[in-house]
């Protein structure tokens, strides 16, 4: 999957990974897709929550070696 951004919001905790998310698909253009990875479990939830608050489409999500990995396109 082809991403126009990709955001390390490993090794902090909530709400950052929901936060830098925030300030970093406000840069994009709509449509662009931002690859977020995190290593917080509850950023599972909380982008998921924000991805659709948003009216951003969360495309995919994946875990590898303890780190989240999420594709949301934005509105």
């Amino acid at each position: 999957m082809e991403a126009a951004k990709m955001l390390d919001a490993k090794g902090v905790a909530c709400p950052m990974p929901v936060v830098k998310t925030k300030k970093a698909i406000e840069e994009l253009n709509s449509g662009d897709i931002l690859e977020v990875h995190a290593t917080d479990k509850g950023a599972k939830s909380d982008l998921t929550a924000w991805a659709q608050a948003g009216g951003h489409e969360l495309i995919d999500q994946t875990e590898e070696d303890d780190v989240l990995k999420f594709w949301i396109k934005k509105a």
